[in-house]
């Protein structure tokens, strides 16, 4: 069938993708919309995944400050470009992040930064706890691993459920944006500040509010 510019206009405000590459799912599926976002979807994060080994060396430093000063992060994310780091979705989508890592307070962009000490010293506590519920002891290891495993996945970044789409991943999130943008980013470092974090205090969760007030 025909492919009229009105079905691409159609097809581009619904999934963003690229006019020529709307035409093109269109023309590939005879005009089928929802085969057609399918195929973009597809497409795009294979290239995502193909973008994601070229080298970003550009990008910025994000700041976000929870409302009332109680919670701050400076976070910095790589694009390949310095025009990409200046656009508009780019920001919004570092900002996002900061948002998320306020809310969620992660221990490390991924598992492979989190250090040998910190698992050993987390895996002692679970140990312990098992013994307490009278988990048998042959059975330990093989619990510890799996609490662990549970552990990491709620403690890294990438790992996390997304705040603001809990259905997918930080990482898929990421990923998502590449193919949207089109260049790779690199979630590279974070700094999460809590005021009065080690001083004995009353306890609030900021964590809480700041989730809430992003979703």
């Amino acid at each position: 069938m025909g492919i009229t510019a009105q079905m691409v206009k159609e097809l581009r405000e619904r999934t963003s993708a690229g006019m020529l590459d709307c035409k093109k799912a269109l023309q590939e599926n005879e005009g089928d919309f929802d085969k057609a976002a399918d195929w973009l979807r597809t497409k795009g994060l294979t290239k995502a995944a193909k973008k994601s080994g070229r080298v970003a060396a550009e990008g910025a430093v994000t700041s976000y400050i929870h409302a009332g000063g109680r919670i701050g992060v400076l976070l910095e994310v790589n694009s390949e470009t310095d025009f990409v780091a200046r656009n508009e979705e780019f920001q919004k989508f570092a900002t996002d992040i900061a948002m998320h890592i306020a809310a969620t307070a992660p221990l490390a962009v991924s598992k492979d930064e989190v250090s040998p000490a910190e698992i050993a010293k987390e895996k002692e506590v679970l140990a312990a706890k098992n013994r307490e519920e009278g988990k048998k002891e042959e059975m330990i290891d093989k619990i510890v691993n799996g609490q662990i495993n549970k552990w990491l996945a709620e403690n890294c970044l990438m790992e996390q459920k997304y705040v603001k789409n809990p259905d997918i991943t930080v990482s898929e999130h990421v990923k998502n944006t590449i193919a949207h943008i089109g260049e790779n980013l690199v979630i590279r470092r974070f700094v999460r500040y809590e005021l009065g974090d080690g001083i004995e205090k009353k306890v609030d969760n900021f964590a809480e509010e700041v989730a809430a007030a992003i979703q």
